[in-house]
């Protein structure tokens, strides 16, 4: 079975060699196969490259079929809030330190590229979050986010008090540096670090995570995908905390303002080699199952 995919966006930073180098090895095989191809517009593309059309990063979700994000998560999270409203597919091809969303190595990127063009491939759709910002009851910033949505404390060297309430009812005062809601998808990255839970991609659940709380029985809260999350910091007059959606600032709030954190309307499609399989995933990136004792050729005497 074909694919429908005749166009495909290569979406990475074309000034790093290590993204440029695989960028013309994949423009060069698509072009083969008679794919049209295109990156977003940037500066200090290298001259090797400057023969591919580009687009802004709007627009080309607009001109493509499938996107394929080259570099680490990061990456691919940044593409992943663009092209959301579109509905066009991501593929991460892994050039990052972990890679849990770009999950294909460079060794097998061409081989994974034809089994996709071949409609050889497993799709799979992750959850999003919607984040607002209330400011004296009105709407301001809004944004979307694959992994998370993160508020931390604005002043270094005390903690802050950091109200959650769950589809109107109140749940806790959490004292401490922050707090993380995270997707399924994002249980593997900031909200890993903390001490919360790893959850299963297809699970309809989110999590809010305190980042250094100050009452150990402050834990990780895991919740249905359908809740409804508002924020608040205390009213204090030098009070203030920032919230990022998945690392990108959505903006400072105060004592009167509140942060109200959804499920968005958008999901984003992740496309996987056929033999894609989280928990070896899993494994590979977090070294499990790996043993700690020593051969007998080595022990320690």
């Amino acid at each position: 079975m074909k694919s429908e995919f005749k166009r495909i966006g290569l979406w990475g930073y074309l000034a790093e060699t290590r993204v440029a180098k695989p960028v013309l090895t994949i423009a060069s095989h698509l072009r083969d196969q008679g794919i049209e191809i295109a990156c977003p517009s940037q500066d200090q593309i290298p001259k090797e490259l400057r023969s591919i059309p580009t687009y802004g990063e709007n627009d080309l979700p607009l001109k493509v079929d499938l996107i394929l994000a080259i570099g680490g998560d990061g990456t691919l999270l940044h593409a992943a809030r663009t092209v959301a409203r579109q509905g066009i597919p991501l593929l991460g091809i892994n050039l990052g330190r972990l890679g849990f969303l770009t999950d294909v190595s460079p060794e097998k990127m061409l081989d994974t590229i034809d089994a996709i063009l071949s409609g050889n491939f497993v799709a799979e759709d992750r959850l999003m979050l919607e984040a607002d910002i209330y400011s004296g009851g009105k709407a301001g910033n809004s944004m979307i986010a694959l992994n998370d949505v993160v508020l931390e404390k604005g002043t270094a060297g005390h903690m802050q008090d950091f109200v959650t309430r769950i589809d109107g009812e109140y749940v806790n005062t959490h004292g401490g540096d922050g707090l993380i809601v995270a997707t399924p998808t994002g249980s593997t990255a900031y909200a890993l670090s903390c001490g919360g839970p790893i959850i299963q991609p297809d699970t309809s659940a989110l999590v809010i995570v305190p980042i250094c709380p100050h009452t150990l029985s402050d834990r990780p809260l895991v919740l249905n995908a359908s809740s409804y999350i508002e924020v608040q910091i205390d009213s204090q007059a030098n009070s203030r905390a920032y919230t990022t959606c998945d690392g990108q600032l959505l903006g400072e709030i105060s004592g009167n303002d509140t942060i109200r954190i959804r499920l968005a309307k958008e999901t984003v499609q992740l496309l996987h080699p056929r033999d894609h399989n989280y928990y070896e995933l899993l494994r590979s990136r977090l070294n499990w199952g790996q043993t700690n004792r020593w051969p007998r050729s080595q022990k320690k005497r």
